[in-house]
């Protein structure tokens, strides 16, 4: 069983619903300081705005034929191939990610919003960013339905 200290985390989560939503992040939440990792890059697309506006980027994606594309389409930029469910091989990598950008389609039905909620605990603990940016349309929902409860209203003095 986790202890609280290990569960205190200064990682922030930033769900969106759609690549439109996910790539409008970009400019507000990266900075030319920033080493970022994209998990989920099919052809590099997003990895290419990213790379615009940080110090360093690394894409990758599950399929092989998706990293080869990427490179072949944007040659100046670091592709490879990883599973998203393995943290630790994304640890391998070896940078100080201070932002992780997490785009795992299979991952966007309400059903595996637990799943993702899991896939996001693992990548605040093992690589510590600053925020994690993930495109999941179900945990987007969940979350516009949830409230944090801060305890009840102070009574009013008599």
């Amino acid at each position: 069983m986790a202890n609280d200290s290990q569960l205190k985390l200064n990682t922030q989560f930033v769900a969106t619903a759609n690549v439109r939503e996910y790539r409008e992040t970009i400019p507000v939440w990266v900075n030319e300081e920033d080493v970022v990792l994209e998990i989920g890059c099919e052809w590099g697309v997003t990895t290419r705005l990213l790379a615009q506006r940080c110090r360093e980027v690394i894409g990758t994606d599950i399929s092989p034929r998706c990293v080869a594309e990427a490179r072949r389409r944007h040659p100046d930029l670091r592709f490879e191939v990883l599973d998203g469910f393995d943290v630790r091989a994304a640890a391998a990598l070896a940078r100080p990610f201070t932002k992780v950008y997490l785009d795992i389609s299979g991952l966007s039905g309400y059903r595996a919003v637990l799943d993702v909620v899991a896939l996001l605990t693992m990548y605040a603990v093992v690589l510590r960013p600053q925020a994690i940016v993930v495109k999941s349309g179900g945990l987007k929902r969940f979350i516009s339905h949830c409230h944090a409860w801060k305890g009840p209203p102070a009574l009013a003095r008599q």
